[in-house]
């Protein structure tokens, strides 16, 4: 019954789109088969890459703030976090909650320097020339970060 409807349909010109979408895509996988055979290779297409990366540079106080730079973070924007003023129980509170965030997002972070920290989201990769033996003697409080 429902084929009959569908050929009803079809003559009075209400065919279903869904129906003439997948004939077009079956028509394009065969030319794209028959172009495979022939030797032809397929055309290089471009990927889209984010343009104007932005770094966002926050000096929290409280612990209040954080909320701010996990907001960042997942809004794809790269966080430096200064924490050279900031108490210590609270700055080790701020580095454990956006820690857990990046890995959430799956970033990553580095030390940058003295209570200075880099988090970056998914898909930008930090480089490091730092000298290990600077890194070592800059832990302070946080002797757990790497």
């Amino acid at each position: 019954m429902a084929k009959i409807m569908d050929k009803v349909m079809g003559m009075i010109g209400l065919a279903d789109e869904e129906e003439e979408l997948l004939e077009e895509q079956d028509e394009f996988m065969e030319e794209r088969e028959e172009q495979f055979r022939r030797g032809k290779k397929a055309p290089v297409v471009a990927l889209p890459q984010q343009k104007g990366m932005k770094v966002v540079v926050i000096e929290p106080r409280a612990f209040d703030e954080v909320q701010s730079i996990a907001d960042n973070l997942k809004n794809r924007r790269s966080v430096v976090v200064n924490l050279e003023k900031t108490d210590p129980s609270v700055a080790q509170r701020i580095v454990d909650f956006v820690s857990g965030t990046v890995y959430a997002l799956g970033g990553s972070l580095q030390k940058v320097g003295t209570g200075i920290y880099l988090f970056v989201p998914n898909g930008v990769d930090i480089s490091s020339m730092l000298d290990s033996r600077d890194e070592q003697r800059d832990r302070g409080i946080f002797t757990w970060v790497k």
